[in-house]
């Protein structure tokens, strides 16, 4: 038998690849944070970093899209220590987070003992993940960013409150047609979220979560909608973006195969471009995986026609207002 040439995998120290934490690893992992919505079951999306709490700032103040839920990230070079320990929690109050995710390159026995022990009196209000990050090489091969989950709230969520018998019916309606469509938008590679929650709405990431995303939800009327949501943070730009699509409809709903509705909704700050049908979480079995599948052609139609026709409106927008708009 020919011998086999393995290569030698080794560590690098974090700091060889990104030299000041504050200034290069944050953005880097603000801009990547699909590292860690893979390793925790998020739709994570950034809202600001080195974001202010008093006389503090958080590393990244993040977003779950799949639960609305506000998310901390802070990271730090070498061995976990008390100061950040102290920090987190500090700045979960501060921004009214539900989740805090603690990187570090190696977390300390102590502080897995201290994270579990705040999950397991805390976990009906804040949840705590304490994660561990490398890279590595084999050989001379370019570097690769990996983590690793150490600490983690019990898997059992936080549902609704029940009187202590069980996941009400409704509730385990959504979980189980919600999860039947993450399962198959994952094998379609259209998202990475891997877990339901029980609730009538998801929003998935999209190739600029900061200016727009996409969603699912069982709507008034007893109807069912697929949309791209857009939402930079200011309402001008909103309505600015949505105007530059809206001039493109033609086109845009050719692309789509289909009408769209096309809800500027002025009284907010967002707006909506959907497509509705009928449809209701207690229809029969067979009208459900219908609707699942309506879903999916329909995310999937979104999916390919409209991160062009954003980015490019996008763009033009931020050349006419240089500075103003998120990136």
């Amino acid at each position: 038998m020919d011998p086999v040439d393995l290569g030698t995998i080794k560590t690098v120290a974090i700091q060889e690849v990104w030299r000041r934490e504050a200034d290069d690893f944050t953005p880097w992992l603000a801009s990547n944070l699909s590292y860690l919505s893979d390793k925790l079951d998020m739709e994570l999306t950034a809202d600001k970093t080195e974001a202010p709490i008093g006389d503090f700032s958080a590393d990244i103040v993040a977003r779950d899209l799949s639960t609305n839920r506000i998310v901390i990230v802070e990271n730090q070079y070498g061995q976990s220590d008390h100061r950040h320990l102290g920090q987190i929690i500090t700045y979960a109050a501060g921004k009214g987070a539900s989740a805090v995710v603690w990187v570090a390159e190696n977390i300390r026995p102590e502080h897995r003992i201290a994270i579990d022990l705040l999950n397991r009196g805390m976990k009906s209000v804040l949840q705590f993940y304490a994660v561990e990050a490398s890279v590595i090489q084999i050989d001379n091969s370019r570097p690769a960013f990996t983590l690793d989950v150490i600490c983690a709230p019990d898997e059992e969520e936080n549902l609704p409150p029940t009187g202590g018998v069980g996941l009400p019916e409704r509730y385990q309606k959504y979980l189980t047609f919600f999860q039947g469509l993450l399962d198959e938008l994952n094998r379609r590679h259209f998202t990475r979220a891997r877990k339901a929650q029980p609730q009538n709405w998801y929003t998935f990431t999209s190739e600029n979560s900061n200016v727009f995303t996409y969603g699912f939800s069982f709507a008034q009327h007893r109807r069912v909608r697929a949309e791209v949501y857009i939402d930079s943070g200011r309402a001008d730009m909103n309505k600015q973006l949505f105007d530059l699509l809206f001039a493109q409809k033609g086109a845009i709903e050719t692309a789509m195969g289909t009408a769209l509705e096309w809800e500027r909704l002025d009284e907010r700050r967002a707006s909506r471009i959907a497509v509705y049908r009928p449809g209701s979480i207690d229809a029969p079995t067979e009208e459900l995986q219908e609707i699942q599948t309506w879903a999916i052609v329909n995310l999937e139609r979104f999916k390919s026609v409209f991160p062009a026709e954003i980015n490019n409106a996008w763009t033009f927008i931020q050349a006419e207002a240089p500075g103003e708009g998120p990136d």
